[in-house]
């Protein structure tokens, strides 16, 4: 299947189309959905949109890999060693080339717990400094998470820092691809990263670009710094093809209505709230109907005003 039968699908049926109330797509696998060719050479498992649950294995984000010719890069560790593997089974059924490099997009759980399979393979893994040092304060913990609704699907995983780290750039000139893991800026998550491969059009985008769900803004997200990086260094990679951290591959014009367009939605709508003397109370009910058809809405949008106002209050 191909990127354009992915943005017919979402043209011809919106959003409504995601998988949040879907429980696994693909029960002979740990895998919530096989990973299908987006283009030549690039492969996505498209995780479900809901959040992470035991029928779906904490495969709530998409995990991608790249055949490059003399070796596969794969971009994000997955929620667990099982996981990993499983994603490991299907990258060897389309190619005999060995994964030689990780790359996490940032420090969630399923970006970065399955690192500890790939480490054990004796594969290099990459992120960012400021999400490795997320890792290394808070790992721990983020697995009991995993196992807390995981159970006996979280066993062989352990917390496994990367072995390389970057800042701002970091090329992988791999057999015919030319690929560019970026830190472009303040963004989602600390140390979000993207993953650009500027001879096929393709990005690799991480969680700074959402779509089919809405975007969960966390308490130390900057948001007017998100909007900042999501409309200057990331739109101006002019990318053709986008596949986003959750959900199925689109192009820029659908991630820019659902994540900065709603970003900008709501501050706007939280300022006036502020303006009119509104307390933190009355935030949470500011009205963001026009994203209900999003999956997670029930789950996010009051935890989204309310902490947009606590950063708003004092800017």
């Amino acid at each position: 299947m191909r990127l354009t039968t992915f943005i017919a699908a979402v043209v011809t049926a919106g959003a409504a189309s995601g998988s949040e109330d879907i429980a696994d797509k693909y029960p002979q696998s740990e895998l919530y959905d096989k990973p299908v060719e987006v283009i030549p050479h690039v492969f996505s498992a498209i995780g479900a949109t809901a959040p992470p649950t035991y029928e779906n294995s904490g495969h709530n984000n998409n995990l991608s890999f790249v055949v490059t010719g003399d070796g596969v890069v794969v971009i994000n560790g997955g929620a667990s060693a099982r996981l990993s593997a499983a994603l490991h089974e299907e990258i060897k059924a389309v190619t005999d080339q060995p994964v030689k490099l990780v790359i996490n997009e940032n420090a969630q759980g399923h970006a970065m717990l399955g690192n500890s399979y790939w480490a054990a393979q004796g594969v290099d893994i990459l992120a960012h400094s400021d999400a490795i040092a997320v890792v290394e304060e808070n790992g721990d913990f983020i697995l009991q998470g995993m196992q807390r609704y995981n159970r006996d699907k979280a066993e062989g995983t352990e917390v496994a820092l990367p072995n390389l780290s970057f800042d701002d750039e970091y090329v992988i000139e791999m057999g015919n691809v030319i690929l560019h893991a970026l830190h472009l800026g303040p963004a989602h998550d600390p140390g979000d990263v993207q993953v650009w491969i500027p001879q096929w059009g393709i990005v690799i985008a991480g969680d700074i670009a959402f779509h089919e769900r809405m975007p969960p803004i966390f308490a130390e997200t900057d948001t007017d710094a998100w909007v900042e990086t999501f409309e200057g260094p990331f739109t101006d990679l002019n990318a053709t093809y986008v596949i986003p951290g959750h959900g199925h591959p689109t192009n820029m014009a659908q991630v820019t209505r659902y994540t900065s367009e709603y970003i900008k939605d709501l501050r706007a709508k939280i300022g006036a709230h502020i303006e009119e003397g509104g307390d933190l109370a009355g935030a949470f009910y500011v009205d963001q109907s026009s994203w209900a058809h999003l999956d997670t809405f029930e789950e996010l949008a009051t935890k989204n005003a309310g902490r947009v106002f606590e950063e708003m209050e004092w800017e």
